[in-house]
C-alpha cells in the first residue's frame, strides 16, 4: 500500500494557468490558497473554488471574502 496517495484536491494548481487566470469580475489577478483550495480575487472580494482541480470562475459561485 502507498503511503500517501494524491487526489485531485491535493493537488496545487498550475502556475502557469494562474498566470492567464484573471477575476471574471475585475479582469484583475489572482492569489491561490492551497488550504482553503480556492483563487482569491482581493479587489473583488471574491474566492473562487477549485473542484476536482477544476476553477470554478462563476461569480454566482464565488464565496465574498470576510472582512
Amino acid at each position: 500500500m502507498p503511503e500517501s496517495v494524491a487526489t485531485a484536491s491535493d493537488a496545487a494548481v498550475d502556475p502557469r494557468l494562474l498566470e492567464i487566470l484573471v477575476c471574471p469580475v475585475t479582469k484583475g489577478p489572482l492569489e491561490y490558497d492551497r488550504a482553503a483550495n480556492e483563487l482569491i480575487s482581493r479587489k473583488a472580494g471574491l474566492a473562487y473554488p477549485i473542484r476536482d482541480g477544476i476553477p470554478i470562475m462563476l461569480p454566482e459561485e464565488a464565496r465574498p471574502l470576510g472582512e
